[in-house]
């Protein structure tokens, strides 16, 4: 089914495509129960926040699908945990019968890490231990410093002190090891 798309004017083949092919474009219900959690997500919502994410539900409806990866006869979170989590609430279970709304991914396991991370960034703050454990995960597999900044929107400094945090201290002395300072810092 195509995707309702409401326009003044027509689209052009290449902006009707990408539409159609957006992953938001093809959200569909399935049974929470057939979903199962990351176990990277640095993200962590107080309970009043919660609470509040259950009224939300309750009151507007799901605004938001999961994004969901296929894997095997279920589906990997990439990003909802919190929706997932609180759709167990018997008030949204039996008002949407245990189904949640999902749009479906694909992506490779250190990009769905990176995928997680940008959707909860963009939202707001996550713990700081988890976020450096994914760091080390993402340089371990070889993904360039560059490539991990531009995928997790941070700077050099933000990647290098998580790396620090998760026990590599090793990547940032080589870094400062590289870098020039000023002639009114003097080594001691």
């Amino acid at each position: 089914m195509a995707p309702a798309i409401e326009s003044a004017s027509p689209l052009p083949d290449d902006v009707r495509g990408a539409i159609e092919r957006a992953a938001v474009s093809r959200v569909k219900w399935v049974h929470r129960d057939c979903v199962r959690a990351n176990d990277y997500n640095p993200n962590c919502v107080a309970p009043p926040e919660l609470e509040l994410l259950v009224l939300s539900i309750l009151e507007d409806g799901f605004t938001q699908p999961l994004v969901v990866l296929r894997d095997g006869s279920g589906y990997l979170l990439i990003d909802g945990f919190h929706r997932w989590l609180v759709s167990d609430d018997a008030r949204i279970r039996e008002r949407y019968g245990g189904f949640v709304p999902a749009a479906e991914i694909e992506a490779n396991p250190v990009h769905r890490m990176m995928s997680t991370i940008r959707h909860n960034r963009a939202r707001g703050t996550h713990a700081v231990l988890p976020m450096a454990g994914i760091v080390r995960t993402i340089i371990e597999a070889g993904v360039p410093v560059p490539e991990i900044e531009r995928g997790l929107g941070m700077e050099p400094e933000e990647v290098d002190r998580l790396a620090d945090r998760s026990g590599m201290p090793e990547r940032v002395g080589k870094r400062l090891a590289k870098a020039e300072f000023g002639r009114a810092w003097i080594p001691s």
